[in-house]
């Protein structure tokens, strides 16, 4: 494997932060995030008007869905090619041409007729998709949840709640996994329905989270001010709302999930503070003191690098398999357990550099980056139990990688 770039790969990362330069305004991205951080109360659902626009831009340049198939909206191009103009986008804030979370669950269960239908306008942003997965009393046990679809004719009545639906004000549909089958097994007799989050008889309630006052900074991970509870009560959704074989939803959600964790996305959302310290290290002092000069620091931050290259390496592997159509089992998994938490230790290591500094949030006074690197300390943790648990993915990793029995 070729662990650089070619030159044409790198000019078009150069291409695209030029575009980004040019048209990624302080407007756009307020727009992009003012219904995610809770300050957008208009209950639109789907982009505003200048995103909207600027995703007509970056289309036009052949930027949506790169390696996707012509036929749903993306390119047939090359992953790495559609993973530095995912790299760049994402380090403003903006998802670009994955699809989202969802979408490669859709493309590898869904009929013809649902690929045709969500594919294009989830690469295009048209469409955005909530996860209705967690569920009040299940928290990280998925395989328990209680959320009933029962059939009645060729419709399903949908009656249950889920929890942490972020997005779920915002999307404009539902990926919702519900139990189809209550005499089944566990893991058996869920099934998964995509459905229009309008639909008659969906209440979504908000959670404020501890990120939400004061606001976190924009670019902060997992510094959203807003999930929600959302409530199901005689939703009716018809039968081509069910992905995949009834009662396999399990399988398909896992599926989805292993995919949706390889990109450009998931890798900054742990290497983001890596790179922002280290500049700032370089370019700043606490009043007299040089933090760059302090053989600790330098000691730390060299760890840490490495952990991060490390990070970048293994997504790397994941999109090189699943580019040329390997088995992807486990290694979706093991990306999960090693980021995440690379990411708290960095958000650890941080804090104990900055000292007091590292305390101070959005608006104190003298506070560091707009508090960028205390809302990151309040986030991180979260980010190890954010689509699955740690402790579920190294559970995984010995079963698929290694061939340990279960349990």
């Amino acid at each position: 494997m070729d662990f650089g770039y070619t030159a044409e790969q790198e000019a078009l990362r150069s291409e695209v932060r030029q575009f980004i330069a040019e048209h990624v305004t302080p407007e756009v991205v307020d727009e992009m995030h003012g219904g995610e951080s809770g300050r957008d109360t208009s209950g639109r659902r789907g982009r505003g008007p200048l995103v909207a626009d600027l995703f007509s831009k970056i289309g036009e340049r052949g930027w949506l869905g790169i390696s996707w198939p012509k036929q749903y909206g993306g390119q047939d191009g090359d992953r790495m090619s559609q993973y530095i103009v995912e790299e760049e986008f994402s380090r403003v804030g903006i998802g670009v041409g994955g699809g989202g979370s969802g979408a490669p669950a859709i493309m590898a269960a869904g009929t013809d007729e649902q690929k045709d239908y969500y594919i294009p306008k989830l690469i295009s942003g048209e469409f955005s998709l909530a996860l209705g997965f967690t569920e009040p009393s299940g928290g990280a046990d998925l395989a328990s949840l209680q959320c009933r679809a029962v059939k009645d004719g060729d419709e399903w009545v949908i009656n249950g709640q889920k929890i942490y639906t972020s997005g779920a004000h915002t999307a404009t549909h539902f990926y919702l996994m519900a139990r189809t089958d209550p005499e089944a097994p566990r893991h058996r007799g869920i099934s998964i329905f995509l459905f229009p989050m309008d639909t008659p008889g969906i209440t979504v309630r908000p959670l404020w989270t501890i990120q939400s006052d004061p606001l976190a900074p924009p670019g902060t991970t997992y510094g959203t001010a807003r999930t929600n509870e959302t409530f199901l009560e005689n939703v009716r959704v018809p039968q081509s709302a069910l992905l995949g074989e009834e009662n396999m939803g399990w399988y398909v959600g896992a599926m989805g999930l292993n995919l949706d964790r390889v990109g450009a996305g998931r890798y900054l959302m742990s290497v983001r503070r890596d790179e922002d310290i280290v500049n700032w290290v370089k370019e700043n002092k606490l009043g007299d003191l040089s933090l760059a000069e302090e053989p600790a620091v330098r000691d730390k931050l060299a760890e840490l690098w490495i952990e991060a290259q490390v990070c970048r390496l293994m997504t790397m592997r994941s999109m090189s398999i699943v580019e040329t159509g390997g088995n992807f089992t486990y290694e979706g998994s093991a990306e999960k357990v090693w980021a995440p938490e690379h990411g708290v230790r960095t958000a650890e290591a941080i804090s104990q550099m900055l000292g007091p500094y590292a305390t101070l949030l959005s608006g104190s006074h003298n506070a560091l980056e707009d508090g960028l690197y205390a809302h990151q300390l309040m986030g991180a943790f979260q980010s190890g139990i954010n689509h699955g648990s740690v402790q579920v993915m190294r559970d995984q990793v010995s079963r698929r990688g290694l061939g340990f029995p279960r349990g």
